[in-house]
């Protein structure tokens, strides 16, 4: 087993309590009112609140060891109960609004939950009847709620009974984060203070250029370990800020109120912002579209320039002139201040990844896993690679393992090793064995290979890889992410195992399809529009040419499914990180993927 060394603080409570003695004035959170602005907490008033919620918890009878609850999106609240939490050496084990019902019972019951705190009264009345069920939940409190009952009077009553904070050792838990999971029950992933504690340290090293006038617009959920360990405590041991977003839907205007120098992120959020672009400058045309074209091909000619250590006027020129009429605009769109961005969850496309770098957004793509608290690797703004997810992070080290891949492969599956590998999977040995390798690291059941620089390049998938009537071998994950490129799709999912070729089930967007049907005088109606020869050749021809640019013949899918519904966490066919559940999916849609092999 390894022993690392670790960097203080080597504990949240630490982590929360240096900040706010060092910037009690700096601004923290940042949330909409009614009238739409943004209102902001200081490192002070949040630490206030800590104390005395962490007294109200004592007072409940919270000690360590327990598990403390919560059922809210990213809000003050959040970030108080965690902390209070942490700070009586208890469990923090953090819920979504939008999960299931049978989820969260499970969830509480699994963790032991002893105090839970909802979000609102609506959350409150589906779960209040849970201590029948789950003689460990003691007390239910509403955070958006007043009086007995409402998170508030715990910290009345903390307040009334202060308490100072206990520090945790770094093998102390700290929380469980919960897996969606493609498939069973939720695995409890245990994480201690060290492992989050150590990678937020280590990220932060990556970029030396975030600094307590750092500001982001919190839109991942700090429920899910990226969110939570890049952004929640990244931010706090700076001494910065994060705006909260109101909602997914709002980003775009969020965005413009907040003004984040930084974004931490996923690809979806990039991969709109270019299809809405392009689609844009096609249905302008003129001007507009030729100024855009010219900065595209004037900016990818200045960095093959750069590369070789060459300049040419010409071509600065016309970037500038595109920059200035229409790059200036993109980025005014995400705030105008935005330094660079964090993207994780899954692989950038380098193509769109390329065109940020060039507008002025550079986006760092960056790896992990919730097991792994989240960061395994990352591209840094002084040390970045294109196409990769960066080196290893300090103090991890990156192993591949060949044997478990075709022989002649020149990757593998990525094992890793590091202060950031969990505990356990809490209540489940046997899941834990199965990851965990003799020596302490984690199987992460990914396939990648490593550059000789120590880059690291997502390969594939071990499970959802599949063999081909022919024995070769198709990485579906990376093909259904460039199709998703194509304007007219918004998901896709790639099948073929043991079949003689592969087929596509595909949601269109539906929006994107509308106006194309509208601007060639056709039926809106959408299952008329998809049934006319025209629109799914259309797509399925462009995705095909596509593809054939990157892909061999044998992966291209021959056939095309044309879904109606797009996949959503509540039909059930996304986890809560967006994450496709394959295999329900394959189970949903099973009679129309049989048919298309049936089919001569």
């Amino acid at each position: 087993m390894h022993t690392y060394q670790l960097d203080k603080p080597d504990n949240l409570v630490a982590l929360l309590e240096e900040s706010v003695a060092k910037y009690p004035k700096n601004r923290l959170f940042g949330t909409k009112n009614k009238q739409g602005a943004y209102e902001w907490v200081t490192y002070g008033e949040v630490g206030r609140r800590v104390d005395n919620l962490r007294g109200g918890l004592a007072k409940l009878g919270v000690k360590k060891g327990d598990a403390v609850g919560l059922i809210a999106n990213n809000r003050v609240e959040w970030a108080v109960a965690a902390f209070a939490t942490y700070g009586l050496g208890a469990r923090y084990v953090p819920m979504y609004e939008s999960e299931l019902l049978h989820v969260w019972k499970y969830i509480i019951k699994d963790s032991g939950i002893k105090v839970l705190f909802v979000a609102n009264p609506e959350i409150y009345e589906k779960v209040k009847d849970f201590p029948k069920e789950i003689p460990a939940l003691e007390n239910i409190f509403i955070i958006d709620g007043v009086g007995e009952g409402s998170m508030a009077s715990v910290e009345k009553s903390g307040a009334a009974n202060p308490l100072a904070s206990t520090r945790p050792s770094p093998d102390d838990i700290a929380g469980l984060i919960y897996t969606s999971g493609t498939t069973g029950d939720p695995k409890g992933v245990l994480l201690s203070h060290a492992n989050l504690t150590s990678n937020t340290l280590a990220g932060l090293k990556m970029y030396p250029e975030l600094t307590e006038n750092g500001l982001s617009l919190a839109i991942l959920p700090w429920a899910h370990s990226y969110g939570q360990t890049a952004e929640l405590h990244a931010i706090i041991k700076l001494g910065a800020a994060m705006g909260i977003a109101e909602s997914p839907a709002t980003i775009a205007n969020d965005l413009t109120l907040v003004k984040p120098n930084w974004l931490i992120a996923v690809p979806r959020v990039f991969n709109r912002i270019y299809d809405g672009l392009h689609k844009k400058m096609e249905d302008t045309g003129g001007l507009a579209k030729a100024l855009f074209d010219m900065g595209v091909a004037a900016a990818k000619k200045k960095r093959e320039l750069a590369g070789e250590g060459k300049s040419c006027l010409l071509t600065n020129i016309k970037f500038s002139i595109a920059d200035k009429v229409v790059f200036s605009k993109v980025r005014e769109k995400m705030g105008g201040r935005l330094l660079g961005a964090m993207s994780g969850s899954a692989a950038m496309n380098p193509e769109i990844a390329q065109f940020f770098f060039d507008i002025g957004i550079p986006i760092y793509d960056c790896y992990g896993m919730t097991e792994t608290s989240p960061a395994i690797a990352m591209n840094a703004s002084y040390s970045y690679r294109l196409g990769s997810v960066g080196q290893a992070i300090d103090k991890v080290k990156i192993v591949i393992d060949s044997s478990v891949v075709q022989e002649g492969a020149t990757d593998g599956e990525i094992v890793v090793y590091g202060p950031n590998v969990m505990k356990g999977y809490h209540n489940k040995p046997e899941q834990t064995r199965e990851v965990m390798t003799d020596d302490g690291g984690i199987r992460t059941g990914d396939r990648g290979r490593l550059d000789k620089d120590g880059f690291l390049y997502i390969t594939g998938r071990i499970k959802e890889q599949f063999k081909l009537e022919n024995g070769k071998f198709v990485f579906p994950a990376s093909m259904e992410e460039d199709i998703c490129l194509n304007p007219y799709v918004q998901n896709a999912v790639v099948y073929g195992e043991n079949r003689a070729f592969t087929i596509c089930l595909v949601v269109p967007d539906f929006v994107a399809v509308e106006a194309y049907a509208e601007k060639n005088h056709l039926s809106k109606d959408m299952d008329v529009l998809m049934e006319r020869e025209e629109i799914a050749f259309m797509i399925s021809n462009g995705i095909t040419e596509q593809l054939k640019k990157k892909y061999g013949g044998y992966e291209i899918p021959k056939k095309f499914v044309f879904l109606k519904d797009n996949f959503t966490l509540e039909n059930g066919l996304l986890t809560q990180t967006m994450k496709l559940k394959r295999r329900v999916v394959m189970d949903k849609y099973k009679e129309q993927i049989e048919a298309q092999y049936a089919r001569k």
